[in-house]
């Protein structure tokens, strides 16, 4: 999984360790600073000194303890993401990979490693997310994969469900995705509110859609698709 470049070439990743537990944070060092395509650059110990190191030292990369102490990790990564995008982050954690690992790459991560692994993982791990890809464990990203796909396919089925909407659904499908509400429908097309919401609950059905709030969604995406 690809989505930034990788560091311009010759160039060593400067690297941020967080991590709130000493003895761990000094191994990670000790671990780093013996490698030569590696650079340490700092290091801190909570989610305000982890901001303001970032802030100062301008890191290519964070290594970031999940949980430190009374900090949330996950917040960390939120306003990483907010208010350095370049900066690539790989979680560290002691806890299991399955639980919170796809919720991360969501948030803006682009790695997770389980504190239980081998040192080269944890350096394999780095090496990836420095050339601007992901690491994830074979299973989690197998897994994840394996989701993605499945939303496509739904995606791809829903789209070809359009198809079968009268001319007059499709237009009571157009104005939902410019954000219209049944009165204003109604009055664009020349039809009553009630037979704007007759069309509304008739593609749901035929869509396949729960609520009104996914039609709103549906629509939405079905006119960026289509335009």
């Amino acid at each position: 999984m690809t989505s930034h470049q990788g560091l311009s070439a010759g160039r060593k990743p400067r690297i941020l360790v967080v991590d709130d537990h000493p003895l761990m944070r000094e191994g990670l060092l000790q671990l780093l600073s013996g490698e030569t395509d590696f650079t340490v650059c700092g290091e801190a110990d909570g989610a305000a000194s982890a901001l303001a190191a970032v802030e100062r030292l301008a890191p290519d990369m964070v290594v970031l303890d999940l949980t430190l102490g009374r900090d949330d990790g996950m917040e960390v990564v939120r306003q990483l993401r907010e208010q350095h995008p370049a900066v690539r982050i790989l979680v560290l954690s002691m806890h299991d990979e399955m639980l919170y690992a796809e919720r991360l790459i969501a948030m803006g991560a682009h790695g997770y490693v389980m504190k239980q692994e081998k040192a080269e993982v944890l350096l394999g791990a780095l090496r990836k997310v420095a050339a601007g890809e992901h690491f994830l464990s074979a299973a989690v990203g197998s897994r994840l994969f394996g989701k993605l796909a499945r939303q496509r396919e739904r995606s791809v089925v829903r789209a070809g469900a359009a198809d079968r909407l009268t001319e007059r659904e499709h237009a009571v499908l157009r104005a939902v995705a410019r954000g219209l509400g049944t009165q204003e429908i109604a009055a664009e097309l020349g039809m009553s509110a009630k037979t704007v919401d007759s069309h509304r609950r008739n593609m749901r059905e035929k869509l396949g859609l729960d609520s009104p709030g996914d039609l709103v969604r549906y629509a939405v995406r079905w006119s960026e698709d289509t335009h």
